[in-house]
């Protein structure tokens, strides 16, 4: 069932293509879930959001999206490593900072023949002067779903992971946070690894964060100025035509096609390992 704590309003998948950036970051700025982010300046309507923000295993600061946010006609970026600035990012509110970081890679539904429906993500490598935070707006990120001999997801290894294993429907909730505030659901569907629940999104909402809601824990409300906090669990998808109509690419998916891409490349691949910060 759905909580509504802010107005729903109707939304559209946001895509933006790949573009070349020149601005320069100069000082500090706190990069966290739920940042609103865009890929050309000029085009301030043309956002997405981003996810979660941590480590991975080579070092990297990273920043995690939605892949159908970008677009690649020709195929010449999608679905493989980007080591080139061609693509930056910036933070909605304060363009005039620069890039906070630069796309590394992302999956293009569109160019994508096999796969694209599970593997709907972005990675996102955040520059020096950037300092990684754990708190959103509304949701505090508390590592990743851990789901010990859970069902495995269909991108993951063998074995799998327990952070590449899919929270069970019927007994786990989401809390999503976007432009109309927060809003918490059950999952009602689970299909190859992407969630389907009442918590709504919007446009413009693609990539923002899902949090599991651990039991026994406070859920968002007016009294505790709709904050919550609980493990990664995914990031904003689109808007359906089944009911629930909103869907979410489970941190799962994510975390294990990251793994196997990561052994398939010699030199590594951005976001393999990826951990959410532990930064307040």
């Amino acid at each position: 069932m759905i909580r509504r704590l802010c107005l729903l309003l109707l939304s559209l998948t946001v895509i933006w293509t790949v573009g070349v950036g020149t601005a320069r970051a100069e000082a500090a700025k706190r990069v966290h879930n739920g940042m609103q982010i865009l890929f050309s300046p000029s085009m301030p309507f043309a956002f997405c959001t981003i996810g979660a923000v941590g480590n991975d295993k080579y070092g990297h600061r990273i920043a995690i999206s939605a892949g159908h946010c970008l677009s690649d006609p020709d195929g010449s970026y999608a679905d493989r490593e980007i080591h080139d600035n061609v693509a930056p990012v910036y933070d909605r509110a304060d363009t005039g900072f620069g890039p906070i970081g630069h796309v590394r890679y992302f999956k293009d539904p569109e160019g994508s023949q096999t796969g694209h429906m599970t593997k709907d993500y972005m990675i996102i490598e955040l520059v020096p002067q950037v300092t990684l935070s754990s708190q959103g707006p509304y949701l505090k990120q508390t590592g990743e779903v851990t789901v010990p001999g859970g069902t495995a997801s269909p991108n993951a290894p063998h074995p799998a992971l327990d952070t590449e294993r899919l929270l069970a429907t019927g007994d786990n909730e989401l809390i999503v946070s976007g432009q109309t505030g927060v809003w918490y659901g059950t999952i009602m569907d689970n299909t190859g690894g992407i969630y389907r629940s009442a918590a709504a999104n919007l446009t413009g909402d693609s990539g923002g964060p899902a949090i599991r809601h651990v039991p026994g824990t406070e859920l968002p409300s007016q009294e505790n100025g709709f904050q919550a906090s609980g493990p990664w669990a995914g990031i904003t998808k689109a808007i359906t035509l089944s009911l629930p109509p909103f869907e979410y690419t489970s941190s799962a998916n994510i975390l294990a096609d990251l793994r196997t891409r990561d052994t398939a490349v010699p030199a590594g691949v951005f976001g393999a390992g990826f951990q959410v910060t532990t930064n307040p």
